[in-house]
C-alpha cells in the first residue's frame, strides 16, 4: 500500500447480522484494507434487537480496526457509503432518540399488519418490511406512533448521523415501503391508500429516495467524531446514499442487469433476479429495487447459516477437549468439503434450520431440528450435506415460484457470502438447489461492504450520464476472476427428492414449536 492514495479510495461499512465490516477499496476497486467487529442480535421482550450502545461501540470498533490496517492516517477518504441489513424498525422523536428497542428483520410479531395491508395494495408486503412494523404498532396501540417524527432503517440512522440528511438509496427504501420503478420514489398510489387507511401523512417521516450515483450529503464534523472519536477523520467527505444489503450484495456480483440474479447467503440467505417483466403477487416474493430503481424479485429467507455454526461450534469443543486444537475456518472447510460425499439425497436425513420464524414457509417461531429414520444413512458426509441443503431449501422453494411458475429467465447467477467462502461446495448446493449454473467471484467473500465502496465510488468516478450496470462492467469488473459450477443432474434430482421429503414432513416443524 505504498504510495497510496487515500483522497481516491472509496470506503463501504455494512452493518450484517453477525458482523459489522469496513472495506477500503482504491481507485481500481481493488480492496487495499479492511476492519470488522462481530455482533450476534439478542431476543429481548420478545423482540430480536441490538442495543443502541452496541450498533455505535461496534461501528467505531470496526472503523478503528480497518483503520489500523491502513499504513498512514485516515484524515479524508474519496466518499463513503452505509449499508446495512434490510427493512426493520428504527422509529425517532423530534429530539432523534430512539422510541422503541430496534427491531430487526429478523422479527415475525407483525403477521397481522402484513396481511392487510397486502390485501390493501394488492402487493406483498413481508412482515419485516418497515411499513409493516409502522402499522403493527399502530394496531398494537403502542403508544410511541404519535410522536414518531422520522421512521428509518439501520443504514438510514447510521447515515444520518453521519451526514445530518434524512435520504436512502432507493434499494434499501424498497424494503421500507413500495417503490415506483418509473419515478425511482415510493409508489404514490399507495402513499394514499396508506393514509387513507390510517389518518397518518407516511411521507412526512419516511426518508427522501435517491437513485445510486446521487449525492446523499457530507460527513459532518459531528459525524466525523462519531466514527473516529480519535479526531483523525476530518468532515466534508461526500456520501453516497445508504443502500441495503441485498442492493451492496447485487452490486459485489455484477448482477443489476435485467435477468442476471445473485444468491447472498449467510446468517440469512436470498435471492435477488431482476426482471424485466411483471410478477402476479406471491406472498414467497418480495418486490424490491436494484440501487439504480430497476425492479428486483427478491426470495428472503430469514434463516441460512446459523444451524450449521452451531454444529461447527459442538464439532469445535469436542476436537478442543480430546486435545485436537483446530482452527474454526478450517474445520469449517474441512466439513463443508466432505459433504460432497454425501448421498444426493442426504440418505434418509431432514433437518430444518430454522433459528428464527420463516415467512417463506409462514411459520412465526423457529426450533432447529434434526430427524432421522432408523435406516437412514447416518454419517459425516450425509450429516454436513442434510445441514447444508436444509440452509437453501427455503430459498429454494421460493425460487422454484419464479422460474417454474413465473417463468422467470436468468442468464446469470452469482453468489456470494460466508456460504460460499469454501471452493465449489456451496456453489455446488446452489445449482443443484435452483438447477442453474453458478459463479463466485474472487472478491466474493468481501460481500456487501465491497459492494458499498463500489457505490461510493461510482457517485464520484462516474462519467456523466454513465448508467450503474456500464460502470460495473466496464470499470469494476472487466476483467473479474470467477469459478463456476454446474450441477449434474443427479445432484439436482437429489435435492428435488429432498425437498420433497422437506415440504411433506414440514408439520415436524411446525409441531415443535407449540411442544417445545
Amino acid at each position: 500500500m505504498n504510495g497510496l492514495n487515500l483522497k481516491e479510495c472509496f470506503l463501504g461499512i455494512e452493518f450484517g447480522s453477525t458482523r459489522i465490516k469496513a472495506v477500503l477499496i482504491d481507485k481500481d476497486h481493488i480492496p487495499v484494507a479492511t476492519g470488522a467487529f462481530d455482533w450476534e442480535n439478542t431476543l429481548k421482550d420478545g423482540i430480536w434487537t441490538y442495543s443502541m450502545e452496541e450498533i455505535e461501540n461496534g461501528l467505531v470498533s470496526c472503523y478503528k480496526d480497518l483503520a489500523a490496517n491502513v499504513p498512514e492516517p485516515i484524515t479524508e477518504v474519496g466518499a463513503i457509503g452505509i449499508s446495512g441489513m434490510m427493512h426493520g424498525y428504527l422509529p425517532l422523536d423530534k429530539e432523534d432518540k430512539p422510541l422503541t428497542e430496534f427491531r430487526t428483520w429478523r422479527n415475525t410479531i407483525t403477521g397481522e399488519a402484513a396481511a392487510k395491508l397486502s390485501d390493501l395494495l394488492n402487493f406483498n408486503i413481508p412482515q419485516r418490511w418497515s411499513i409493516a412494523h409502522y402499522y403493527q404498532a399502530m394496531l398494537n396501540g403502542e403508544s410511541h406512533i404519535d410522536d414518531i417524527a422520522y421512521l428509518t432503517t439501520l443504514a438510514g440512522y447510521i447515515h444520518y448521523r453521519l451526514t445530518g440528511e434524512k435520504v436512502m438509496g432507493v434499494g434499501e427504501a424498497s424494503g421500507m415501503f413500495p417503490i415506483d420503478s418509473s419515478t425511482c420514489d415510493y409508489n404514490a398510489e399507495m402513499v394514499k391508500k396508506f393514509n387513507d387507511l390510517t389518518g397518518k401523512d407516511l411521507l412526512s417521516i419516511l426518508p427522501k429516495v435517491l437513485p445510486a450515483g446521487a449525492n446523499a450529503g457530507y460527513l459532518t464534523e459531528e459525524g466525523a467524531k462519531f466514527l473516529d472519536p480519535s479526531g483523525t477523520l476530518k468532515g466534508g467527505i461526500p456520501l453516497a446514499p445508504c443502500e441495503g444489503d441485498a442492493g451492496t450484495g447485487m452490486v459485489a456480483t455484477n448482477s443489476v442487469r435485467v435477468r442476471t440474479g445473485n444468491v447472498s447467503a449467510g446468517t440469512s440467505d436470498f435471492a435477488m433476479v431482476v426482471l424485466d417483466k411483471e410478477l402476479n403477487v406471491h406472498r414467497e416474493i418480495d418486490m424490491v429495487t436494484t440501487p439504480d430503481g430497476s425492479a428486483v424479485a427478491m426470495v428472503h429467507c430469514n434463516n441460512c447459516t446459523s444451524d450449521i455454526n452451531a454444529w461447527v461450534s459442538l464439532f469445535h469443543e469436542l476436537l478442543s477437549a480430546t486435545g485436537h486444537e483446530t482452527d474454526k475456518g478450517q474445520l469449517f472447510t474441512t466439513l463443508f468439503k466432505k459433504s460432497l460425499e454425501g448421498d444426493p439425497d442426504c440418505g434418509g436425513l431432514i433437518s430444518y434450520n430454522y433459528f428464527s420464524g420463516e415467512g417463506v414457509t409462514d411459520i412465526d417461531e423457529g426450533r432447529p431440528l434434526f430427524a432421522r429414520m432408523q435406516n437412514s444413512s447416518f454419517n459425516l458426509a450425509n450429516f454436513m450435506k442434510v445441514h447444508i441443503m436444509s440452509a437453501l431449501t427455503t430459498l429454494k422453494i421460493g425460487m422454484d415460484i419464479l422460474t417454474d411458475t413465473e417463468k422467470v429467465q436468468i442468464d446469470k447467477l452469482y453468489g456470494h457470502g460466508g456460504f460460499f467462502k469454501t471452493p465449489v461446495v456451496g456453489a455446488k448446493m446452489l445449482s443443484a438447489a435452483v438447477g442453474t449454473p453458478v459463479s463466485v467471484m474472487e472478491t466474493a467473500g468481501e460481500g456487501g461492504p465491497y459492494g458499498m465502496a463500489i457505490l461510493a465510488a461510482y457517485l464520484v468516478n462516474k462519467a456523466e450520464s454513465e448508467s450503474l450496470p456500464d460502470y460495473l462492467s466496464n470499470k469494476v469488473f472487466a476483467g473479474a476472476k470467477e469459478e463456476t459450477v454446474t450441477a449434474d443432474k443427479t445432484d439436482i434430482d437429489g435435492f428435488n427428492a429432498y425437498a420433497e421429503k422437506y415440504k411433506k414432513a414440514f408439520p415436524i416443524e411446525k409441531l415443535s414449536t407449540e411442544v417445545m
